[in-house]
């Protein structure tokens, strides 16, 4: 408990501790609670509170939530809202409206949009973190807006087949889509199939794709990592998996609709390993006039290059040999690969950023310390011998 050392203020410290309650209120929503629907919660909560939603599945159920400081969170197994094709404001399944609002555990399908780009989330506030979640068979997984003080953080999810019938419709859906906001958190998480759009589209300004599975499996996708507006980013400790039947030769593409001569832009690779099964297809294509900096990756894939300004360090070029079971998308290192002990310490980005990697990924939607043995390996997984009993 702090002390006030100036009685005059007493007054006013208490009013606006009345004002600003430390502790929200909880709304309970689920089948056998008062609260059935968590469209109901949405027209009752207050800034500040909590909205806890049984596990269960929600059918048709859409809201727009305008609260600030907001968290909505499944309990136990999560709670599925199946939209069955409605949106709320004809943007999502939520809107979400409020800054600083934190969204867990929950799970969200069946978005469909008259302007194709239904969402499971639209996010319209400032500074979002979402952990846990689906998103899946939407027309879009989350979309946000332009707003430039805006940090979102996505960790530990799941985002797949979010997706517009191109052929029919001439539009792209995509798994994940970020607006111009400041700076965008990608870390610990599975985005696969986006079947024709990207499975990760940022304009923000800094990005950091940290320890992921980025991969296209059934489908194809346009491009595994588009940031189209250059900017900063940081692509560390990653799986990427292209398909033979994507969209777009690369696999990566930076600043390929804006600032292309734009300087101090930053483009650092570092430790991540691509696996590119269609024919002719680039690892990278850096539309932009900053080198791109490539440290530690492993590259595995016939045909494949480079486009664009880069630097690369102690980069690897494979085959799928070396990796322990690639058809069931396991790209650990096998005990023989030539990639063991032939990393480099990475050591810091132009920003300060530490690019040594410090987790690598854990299927599904998980990570865990990188352990090393000797110096580091190439690639986004650090081969650990058994030791002997």
């Amino acid at each position: 408990m702090h002390r006030l050392i100036f009685s005059g203020c007493l007054v006013s410290v208490v009013c606006l501790l009345l004002a600003f309650p430390a502790h929200g209120t909880e709304w309970q929503v689920g089948p056998q609670r008062a609260l059935k629907l968590p469209s109901a919660a949405a027209r009752l909560a207050k800034d500040g509170d909590v909205v806890s939603i049984d596990a269960g599945l929600y059918r048709g159920d859409i809201a727009s939530w305008p609260q600030q400081r907001l968290t909505i969170r499944g309990l136990a197994g999560g709670a599925h809202l199946d939209a069955l094709g409605n949106t709320a404001e004809g943007k999502a399944i939520w809107v979400l409206k409020g800054n600083d609002v934190v969204v867990e555990n929950i799970e969200l399908s069946g978005a469909t949009a008259p302007a194709l780009n239904g969402a499971g989330i639209r996010f319209e506030g400032t500074n979002l973190t979402l952990r846990n979640c689906h998103f899946h068979h939407n027309q879009m997984g989350i979309l946000t807006g332009v707003n430039p003080d805006s940090d979102i953080v996505i960790e530990n999810s799941e985002f797949n087949d979010n997706t517009v019938d191109y052929p029919r419709y001439g539009k792209l859906g995509h798994n994940i889509y970020i607006g111009n906001i400041r700076r965008f958190t990608l870390q610990n998480s599975y985005v696969h199939d986006a079947s024709t759009g990207h499975n990760v589209k940022s304009r923000a300004r800094e990005n950091y794709i940290l320890y992921n599975r980025i991969t296209d499996e059934r489908d194809g996708s346009s491009y595994l990592v588009d940031l189209p507006d250059g900017g900063a980013g940081y692509l560390i400790g990653n799986l990427f998996h292209q398909g033979a039947n994507t969209e777009n030769a690369a696999m990566l593409a930076f600043a390929a609709e804006h600032n292309q001569t734009q300087p101090n832009q930053q483009l650092y690779l570092v430790n991540n390993t691509f696996v590119n099964d269609h024919p002719g297809g680039s690892f990278l294509n850096n539309h932009s006039i900053a080198t791109a900096m490539l440290i530690n990756n492993l590259l595995i894939g016939e045909a494949t290059e480079l486009v664009g300004p880069n630097l690369e360090n102690h980069d690897l070029k494979a085959t799928a040999t070396v990796l322990s079971d690639p058809a069931s998308y396991d790209y650990c290192l096998k005990s023989d690969a030539p990639a063991i002990d032939q990393g480099i310490s990475p050591g810091f980005a132009a920003n300060g950023m530490l690019l040594n990697p410090q987790f690598v990924y854990r299927h599904p939607r998980g990570s865990e310390k990188r352990r090393q043995q000797g110096p580091l390996d190439v690639g986004a997984y650090e081969f650990i011998a058994k030791q002997p009993d």
